[in-house]
Parts: C-alpha cells; structure tokens; sequence
C-alpha cells in the first residue's frame, strides 16, 4: 500500500501541471470573456470577439480558436497582447495566447502545439500560417532537422526595398544565394522593433530551403534564441545532450532569431557558442538577428560577441515616408483593396515607429471596410483606429503648420509671412490661417502677427473663407482635412 500511495502522488501532480481543472478553466474563460465585452463596448465584441471559443490549455499556452484564417490573423495583431494579460491575471500560470483556426474535424487536436512552434509570445512571423504550414513543421520535426515554421509571406519577393534596408536586403540575399561566402558568415541583422529582420530571416530560409535544378534544397534550422534555450535545457533533464548538438550541428544553416535573450544565460551561451564554431569549422552558414549590434549587446561573453561581430553585421534604420508609402501601397494592392493615396499618406505622415505597427494599422482599416461594405476614407479611418492615433497626439504650433502646409502645396516657408498675393501662395496661406485658428489655442491677433503682421480681420476672412471652399469643393475639403489630421501628431 505504501508503495501504491507513492506512485499515486507524483502521478497526481503530474496530471496537475499538464491540464488545468475544467471547472476553473471555464470560469476563468467566461470572465475574461466579460471583461472584453465590458471594455471594447457590445457592439466591437459582437463583431470581433464573439466567436472566440477555447480549445484549452497546453503548459503556460492558452490555445484560442476563431472560425476563419481572417478574423484570426486580425485577432491576433489587435487583441493578443490584451487576451494574453487578462490570463495572466487569472492566476493560472498561463503566459501565451495562441489564436489559430478552429478544425471542424478534430477541435481539441487544435490544443496541442506544434513541436517547432515558438515558446515566445506567438507571432505571425514565427507561426504556421495555414494547413500546408503546420504539415511541413510536423514533418520537419519527425526527420528530426529542426526546420520549424515559416511564414509562407515572408519572401524576399513580398520585401519592400527602400534605402533603410537595402543595405541589410542585399546581403540577405548573398546569403540565400551563396551560403558561406566569405565574409558573411555569421551573417548579423540588427534593428528595431517591426523593421523586417524576421521578414528577412524567413526569406533567406525559404530560398535555401527550395530545390534548385534537381538539387534537393539545404537544411535550415530557424528558431528564437529563446526556443534554442528551452530545447536546450529540455535536453540537459533528459540527459539527451548528445542529441541535440548532433541535431543542430547536421544542418546547413542555423538562424537564431532575436539573441539579445541570451543575455544573462550563461550555460545556454556557452552552448550555442560551440554548436557556432562547429558550424563554421564545417563550412555551415549562420544567421544571427538582435535589437543591437553584437558590440552593444552588454552580458554576452566577449569570445562570443567577439565571433558574432567577425562577419557581416547589417543594420535595418527606422522607416523613411517614402519607404512607410511604399509598404503601404505595395499590402493594399495584395489586399486588392482600393486605398485612397491620401489615406496612405496620412498613415504614413501618422505611423512612424515600426512597420509592423503600420501593417496592423492598414491591416485593421481593410477589415472593417471589408466586414461593413464600406469604402476607405480619411474619417473611416480617424473612426477605427481612434485608439492607435490618439497615442500620436500632442500639440501643434503655427510654426509646425506653416511648415505642413508650405510643403504640401510647394511654396516657400517665407511665403507665409510674405507680402505676395499670387493665388498658389495666397491659398496655402489662407489654408494655414485657418489650420491655425483650429488646431491651437492661439487668439486671432496673435495668428495675424505670426503670418507676417497681418490684421486680425485678415484672418477671420481666410478663416471663413477656406470653410466656404470646403463645402463647396469636396477635393479642397479633403486636402484641407487631411493636411488638419497629419498635423494631429
């Protein structure tokens, strides 16, 4: 009997760990769910989150499950960091969310996660991104090559080339065209948040990885730097150490995404530091992505940095206008969307701090376009992303419109002080004056002497004026509306 009771016990807490109790599941479930519907309002969830069903909980991973690829890669871009918070709240030991498609056929097997998926916070980047997708990573991890799951969007083809990337783009490409060329191996792509080093990484991976005149296609091992740990120390507990390296070591190229991670992980550093120089001693190429260049990366051991920093390092720099234009346009047309260019600039103008951040904002605007039957316009937009746009507020000065105006309409800054009346400099100004009473506290004789000492009355006439145009000129209307929501910043 003593025996039985010990053998029991282990048994129980094991069972414990790996599912958590039904009951308590679906009441944390039905409260997240409440607090959703009390905070986006009846009518948002209705639309958007109604359909949200639970398929369970597999470890720390919530799986969530929506009836259409659609809705679940919208989900995911606008309401996965808050479902993942509101588990977390609930005390459970749940840190990820995965939101994925619901199978008719077999709805629990949705549970259970790849092998190859990521353990961070899931992404679209690093997730399956349809049946084809999740095939090929189960039949990656049964040959035992550890290529996990590729974005079948991220190509070199779907790339958008502009002078803060080309750089980091062309030597990309040299990698998936000659592997181990001498000089860019490791290959080192650093960055922001949301500027393309993922996008990159994938497209290197999926050209190497396809055959090519009757050459079967390399190897490729892709993985965060956090998966690398986590399978890391999953082999140290079951002693399979042997089977790792031999697992890592027989591929032909290793990309290891995001290694600021390894900060602070001394064992998993010197791990990947050997498995590194038994690549390279073998002629393997290594692809390596981090927020800073291996120089600034402070708690990596200097042997290490020191390697990473011995072949090409590429830097991605924030997004330019014309680059964040370019993007934009090139995802409407994917969409086959029609999206007024002005909507495009005004995004643009608005949306400066990651593509990624960008590519949602237009992603969100497409879908309820294309959920209400309703065209893409300037106040649709100021209407569905409310929220994005209002964290870019701040407060205006008639210095910063003169500047907006006279470049939009390609006038001299010294215009708007000027004494000339031609039409194409005394319209901007007029349209600046106005701008001015409407977007600043500043009274109308105070305008008047910032646009060259002019009267007061001078002022209230442009003001009324350009109102006048934009009743009755729709193009004028929208120009000026657009001109008053990229000043919004």
């Amino acid at each position: 009997m003593p025996d039985q009771h010990a053998n029991a016990t282990p048994s129980a807490g094991s069972a414990e760990q790996e599912r958590v109790d039904d009951v308590r599941l679906d009441a944390a479930w039905a409260r997240i769910r409440g607090r959703l519907r009390e905070e986006v309002g009846e009518a948002e969830y209705r639309t958007w989150l109604r359909q949200l069903t639970l398929a369970g909980v597999e470890g720390e991973e919530a799986i969530v499950q929506v009836p259409t690829r659609f809705l679940r890669d919208w989900l995911r871009g606008q309401y996965g960091d808050r479902l993942r918070a509101l588990w977390q709240a609930e005390g459970l030991g749940v840190r990820r969310v995965d939101i994925r498609v619901a199978s008719p056929a077999a709805p629990r097997e949705a549970a259970a996660a790849p092998e190859g998926a990521e353990l961070a916070e899931p992404l679209p980047a690093t997730r399956p991104a349809g049946e084809a997708t999740r095939a090929e990573s189960q039949k990656a991890e049964a040959r035992g090559d550890w290529a996990a799951p590729l974005d079948p969007r991220f190509t070199f083809d779907s790339f958008i080339v502009g002078k803060p990337n080309e750089f980091a783009h062309a030597c990309a490409r040299r990698v998936a065209e000659k592997p181990n060329s001498p000089g860019f191996n490791p290959l080192f792509l650093y960055g922001g948040v949301g500027l393309g080093k993922t996008h990159l990484m994938h497209a290197i991976a999926w050209a190497i990885r396809a055959p090519q005149e009757g050459i079967a296609g390399r190897s490729v091992a892709y993985m965060s730097a956090e998966k690398f740990m986590y399978r890391f120390i999953a082999a140290l507990r079951s002693q399979s150490t042997m089977e790792f390296k031999e697992s890592l070591r027989s591929v032909d190229v290793l990309m290891i995404d995001d290694l600021q991670f390894l900060i602070g992980k001394d064992n998993t550093q010197e791990e990947f530091f050997h498995t590194f120089n038994a690549l390279v001693d073998q002629g393997k190429q290594i692809v390596v992505s981090s927020d800073k260049p291996p120089s600034d990366l402070a708690g990596l051991e200097d042997r290490l940095r020191t390697r990473l920093g011995c072949g090409m390092v590429a830097d991605i720099h924030a997004t330019t206008y014309e680059l964040r234009i370019s993007i934009l346009e090139s995802k409407a047309n994917t969409a086959q969307v029609d999206v007024p260019a002005r909507v495009l600039e005004f995004l643009a103008h608005k949306i400066t701090s990651n593509v990624r951040e960008l590519e949602g904002a237009l992603n969100r605007l497409i879908a309820h376009a294309n959920l209400f039957g309703r065209p893409v316009t300037l106040e649709s937009c100021q209407e569905v992303l409310h929220d994005i746009l209002r964290a870019h507020d701040r407060r205006v000065t008639i210095e910063e419109i003169q500047k907006r105006v006279a470049e939009h309409y390609n006038i001299r800054l010294t215009d708007m002080s000027s004494a000339r009346r031609a039409r194409n400099v005394a319209r901007p100004r007029q349209v600046a004056m106005y701008l001015s009473k409407q977007l600043t506290s500043r009274s109308l004789p105070e305008i008047g002497r910032r646009f060259g000492n002019r009267d007061h009355t001078t002022v209230m006439h442009a003001v009324s004026r350009v109102a006048e145009l934009m009743q009755g000129d729709a193009g004028f209307a929208e120009d000026v509306e657009l001109l008053r929501r990229m000043l919004e910043t």
